[in-house]
Formats: C-alpha cells, sequence, structure tokens
C-alpha cells in the first residue's frame, strides 16, 4: 500500500527558510513524476513544485526561485526547500504521486509564516 507521510512543517518569520519533506513507503519515489501541492486558508488547492522522473522541476510563478524540489533515494524521501517565506506560503503542503492509476496523498503538514 502506497504511503506518504509530510513532515517538517511550522512557523518561520518572513524571509526564514524552512524544509518540508515527504517519505514514501509501498511505492520507490527515485523516478517517479511527483508533485508538492499547498492549501491556504479559504483557498484551493494549487500546485506549487512538481520535479520529474528524470528530476526536472518546475514551479509555479508565486514560487520560482524560492523553493526547490529534491529526492534523496536512498531514503526514499522528497523534500521542498522553501526559502525566502512570505506570508501568503502559509497554509497546508500536500505531496502528491499519482501511481498506478490512483492519486495518493499525504496528510499534510502545516506551515505559517508570520512575524
Amino acid at each position: 500500500q502506497v504511503q506518504l507521510v509530510e513532515s517538517g512543517g511550522g512557523l518561520v518569520q518572513p524571509g526564514g527558510s524552512l524544509r518540508l519533506s515527504c517519505a514514501g513507503s509501498g511505492i520507490i519515489l527515485s523516478g517517479t513524476d511527483m508533485r508538492w501541492f499547498r492549501q491556504a486558508p479559504g483557498k484551493q488547492r494549487e500546485l506549487v513544485a512538481s520535479i520529474s522522473s528524470d528530476d526536472i522541476t518546475d514551479f509555479s510563478d508565486s514560487v520560482k526561485g524560492r523553493f526547490a524540489v529534491s529526492r534523496d533515494n536512498a531514503k526514499n524521501t522528497l523534500y521542498l526547500q522553501m526559502n525566502s517565506r512570505k506570508p501568503e506560503d502559509t497554509g497546508f503542503y500536500y505531496c502528491n504521486v499519482h501511481y498506478n492509476l490512483s492519486d495518493y496523498w499525504g496528510q499534510g503538514t502545516q506551515v505559517t509564516v508570520s512575524s
């Protein structure tokens, strides 16, 4: 059974950095298309970052230049490095994978950017 577990969220001041993790089980994350979404309070879930099977990354305009995505294959974990945080980055962050005709989501991790 595929499971994704996010961690690393918390409170960070504007301009600060935070790294989120998404640990996978039941699936090998290496060589798999994966995505990071976020859902701000009162808003729809939006795609903020993706990494393709051959490790090509892409980002929404709102986070481009500030966020980075990477994988640690040995730990079977996906990361989202968030720098230069802004208050509008506040929300729940989810990792997602489409695998064997199904979509899998983690439970999310809360990130709050506030002074």
